[in-house]
């Protein structure tokens, strides 16, 4: 549905500025990004606002995302780059920061890289963009075998070699340490949104659990007949595949239902097809 994938785009910019406006920018913490860029540009230049400057710059960027990526992803761009400029030139214009939140440069680092990196990873996986460099990081993981997180990294790193050439090499220093968490953050947030778990039933009472799945869970089955190598009798697996709600409901079905049942299970990090994602080109 458009309208909940645009609420979690825009949930997610939210986060993202939030982040930015009061733990990075007011500590001259120029982790990556455009946002990166704007706040070097308003050191050098302090009469231009940090939203403006990430404006022009989307305008510019978003056009490469429609040429290279496609229109579709171009377009949700273009949404999420005029909505984390709008966000930041507000918080700007109705809650300057002259001084970080806190006197501790490591504390505005962590909650600085932290908050905008969920906010990030959550706009990614709308198969949307943040604006700015994220969609050069997003070209490079399309033509490349990088990950996103990874590839925000090789752009980003040319932003703090300008960190360090602004406000120095300690600032700079901490600056490369928030990039490099910014984009394992944004892997994990990305991976928990696509984790699916595996589950292997082996129940005497496989009818009603395998029913149990298909009519009150709505997920499909494979059911195939197995030898016990102790009793060496023929047994009956189902296997599935679903969220982490829903496995709850199935256990605690099956621990109604068969309490002796042998029930294993693990993580997917991607599933894709008939009631999950649909695969991407």
């Amino acid at each position: 549905m458009q309208w909940k994938r645009f609420l979690i785009i825009t949930f997610g910019l939210l986060i993202m500025s939030f982040g930015l406006h009061f733990f990075l920018f007011p500590a001259n913490l120029a982790s990556g990004g455009l946002s990166g860029f704007a706040l070097l540009i308003n050191a050098v230049f302090d009469q231009v606002s940090i939203g403006l400057v990430m404006l022009i710059g989307n305008i510019v960027l978003f056009v490469l995302a429609f040429l290279i990526i496609g229109p579709e992803f171009g377009g949700y761009t273009v949404y999420s780059s005029l909505m984390i400029s709008a966000m930041i030139g507000l918080l700007e214009r109705i809650y300057p920061m002259d001084q970080p939140l806190v006197d501790d440069i490591l504390l505005n680092l962590v909650f600085g890289t932290l908050i905008p990196a969920i906010g990030m990873g959550m706009v990614f996986y709308q198969n949307s963009s943040t604006g700015g460099t994220d969609i050069l990081a997003k070209i490079l993981s399309k033509r490349t075998s990088l990950d996103i997180g990874k590839a925000l990294l090789v752009v980003d790193f040319f932003i703090v070699l300008g960190a360090i050439g602004v406000f120095g090499l300690r600032l700079g220093l901490y600056a490369l340490i928030g990039v490099i968490l910014n984009g394992f953050v944004i892997d994990y947030v990305i991976t928990g949104f696509n984790t699916r778990i595996y589950i292997t039933i082996i129940t005497e009472h496989w009818q009603q659990i395998n029913q149990y799945i298909i009519d009150e869970i709505s997920r499909g089955t494979t059911l195939y007949v197995a030898e016990g190598g102790f009793q060496q009798s023929p047994k009956r697996v189902i296997h599935t595949i679903t969220s982490k709600r829903e496995y709850i409901n199935i256990r605690s079905y099956i621990k109604s239902v068969d309490p002796d049942a042998l029930v294993s299970t693990h993580f997917e990090h991607e599933v894709f097809g008939e009631g999950f994602r649909r695969i991407e080109e």
